[in-house]
């Protein structure tokens, strides 16, 4: 390895929105439609784009910070450039356990959808087995090379969008725009709002692979704001589609399946069930794309062993990528990850945090003279932001307090092991205006 050798720059801006679309897009789709109708009734679209603009600002603010950079690291860069290495270590610390934690669940809810069609996956040792074959495809794939990837990315989310939409137009088109009037359930308003809020999280994944996008500071500004706006308008088209379907209230579990057994007969909810596991799966190897580049950093900048900056002959951080590999399949056969559950919501809400704190310092110091670039109208965006932030670190139960002051702990001493044995290859570059 040689200090001067970096992966290529091969992610374009359709690349990025689909990291982001990816991103936000897994499991969840197949069941926010009858969540949002119990609480939200007729209003649920427009409840959808209300939180998409309290998303956006939110976003706006990780989107402004990343013009800035153009190294990978996403909000674990940018608080170790405004606080120190000891806080940036914190915070990539606090990413990798949450994403990791929800990787290895998502390993048993994909394999879990393969069951309902081969029930042959449900045998304890079987479910096992696939779990790690899915681990090891995912790994080697996002060794052999970062263009390969976002190819096999485009198919996974043509095969999970294509049955959606295919369901959404010939739903409206057998039985129009929906015509009754439901009224919301306002005492389901704050339980509506937070599922809304974890349906549009996970749209600045494509910051985290800056260092790998072609004029990063320009293109993962854009693909947060195309994301999400593209994000809004699917899940609108499915909820007006759900409604006028009308599936049967008795099968809420799996409302996107039910609507498409009313349309389609028997095989339209194999169709859906087949679309959640390429919904899944495309999601997981969006964050095996990006993550490791999250360790790759890290490595670079001393916060971690030199050998996490490693790259393959494919010109991917090819030890950063096994780590992750290894740590979810860990979490996902000791079944670790159901203990860190809330734990983890509680550090990613941390960082969160963070990256708004560092919004505000940023602001202040003008780093890379971002001062001069904001004016009355980011005054707003950050009150607003700012209050989202709050509300959603209030929703986090207590009893997720102590887990996660010991998980700091843990990761302080860490920190300590850690970059003892790291080298720094290069240090925050930050762009002037």
């Amino acid at each position: 390895m040689t200090a001067d050798r970096k992966p290529p720059r091969v992610i374009g801006l359709p690349g990025a929105v689909l990291l982001n679309l990816n991103g936000v897009v897994g499991a969840g789709i197949f069941a926010l439609p009858a969540l949002l109708y119990a609480g939200a009734g007729s209003y649920a679209p427009l409840a959808i784009f209300a939180f998409a603009a309290l998303v956006a600002a939110d976003l706006s603010i990780v989107a402004k910070i990343s013009t800035k950079f153009n190294q990978s690291g996403g909000p674990q860069l940018y608080i170790e450039q405004a606080f120190g290495r000891f806080a940036g270590f914190l915070a990539g610390w606090c990413i990798l356990g949450a994403n990791l934690a929800a990787r290895a669940a998502n390993f048993h809810v994909m394999v879990s959808y393969l069951a309902a069609i081969f029930p042959i996956f449900d045998q304890p040792v079987i479910r096992m087995a696939t779990i790690l074959a899915l681990i090891v495809l995912f790994t080697l794939l996002a060794i052999s090379g970062t263009r390969r990837s976002i190819g096999a990315l485009w198919v996974g989310t043509a095969l999970k969008i294509g049955p959606i939409l295919l369901l959404c137009v010939v739903g409206l088109a057998v039985n129009g725009l929906p015509g009754e009037f439901a009224p919301p359930q306002f005492s389901e308003i704050e339980a509506t709002a937070l599922l809304l809020a974890y349906a549009f999280s996970g749209g600045a994944v494509s910051s985290i692979s800056a260092g790998e996008t072609r004029n990063a500071q320009r293109t993962v500004l854009w693909s947060m704001y195309i994301n999400i706006a593209i994000i809004a308008a699917l899940y609108t088209l499915v909820q007006l589609a759900f409604v006028a379907i009308a599936p049967d209230a008795a099968n809420v579990d799996r409302p996107l399946a039910s609507a498409a057994d009313t349309v389609f007969g028997p095989w339209g909810g194999v169709m859906i069930a087949l679309a959640a596991i390429f919904s899944i799966g495309s999601g997981q190897l969006t964050y095996f794309v990006a993550m490791p580049r999250l360790i790759y950093a890290m490595g670079r900048r001393g916060l971690l062993p030199a050998k996490c900056a490693s790259l393959s002959r494919f010109e991917t951080p090819w030890f950063a990528i096994s780590v992750y590999g290894l740590v979810a399949a860990a979490l996902a056969i000791s079944g670790t990850f159901q203990t860190l559950a809330n734990m983890l919501v509680a550090a990613e809400s941390l960082v969160s945090l963070g990256v708004f704190a560092t919004f505000i310092a940023m602001w202040r110091r003008s780093t890379g003279g971002i001062a001069k670039e904001l004016g009355f109208g980011w005054g707003v965006i950050t009150v607003i932001a700012g209050a989202f932030t709050l509300w959603m670190m209030a929703q986090l139960p207590l009893n997720a307090a102590l887990p996660t002051l010991g998980m700091l702990l843990v990761g302080g001493a860490v920190f300590l092991i850690a970059h003892r044995n790291g080298r720094d290859i290069e240090a925050v570059e930050v762009r002037p205006a």
